[in-house]
């Protein structure tokens, strides 16, 4: 069995289903939280898989480290004992359309700190409801 460290994205052509929570789990947000909690990342950010049919951002992490998040709009796949699998798109997808890498993964890095990610996540979700409440400061 691959650890973390020695799993690498799909080389072919088509999307692959993979489990969450074999090597990875995946933060599922929708696009306009996401996309506000890349900007908060920056450089500190692993790969991102965008599935803009649905309009959702999957953030991997470590697996097991946000099984106990509490956040609006973030669903942590692979934490529990349900069998989740995500849309994983070949290394060479990196733009639409369709599910593709956002933020391609790295040889050194494709995963993004929990610690980080919650944070950003919880300003991301702040920021998104000033907005849409019309009070985006």
């Amino acid at each position: 069995m691959k650890t973390a460290s020695q799993w690498t994205p799909p080389n072919g052509t088509e999307i692959e289903a993979l489990r969450a929570g074999r090597w990875w789990d995946a933060v599922r947000v929708r696009a306009a939280v996401g996309n506000r909690a890349l900007a908060f990342l920056g450089e500190a950010v692993g790969a991102v898989i965008a599935d803009p049919d649905r309009a959702r951002l999957y953030f991997l992490i470590p697996s097991g480290t946000a099984a106990r998040w509490n956040l609006r709009d973030a669903d942590v796949l692979g934490a529990g004992p349900q069998a989740v699998f995500v849309g994983v798109p070949p290394t060479s997808r990196t733009e639409g359309p369709g599910v593709h890498w956002r933020v391609p993964p790295q040889r050194d890095r494709y995963l993004t700190d929990p610690v980080f990610l919650y944070e950003a996540l919880r300003a991301a979700t702040l920021a998104e409801l000033a907005a849409q409440s019309g009070d985006d400061r």
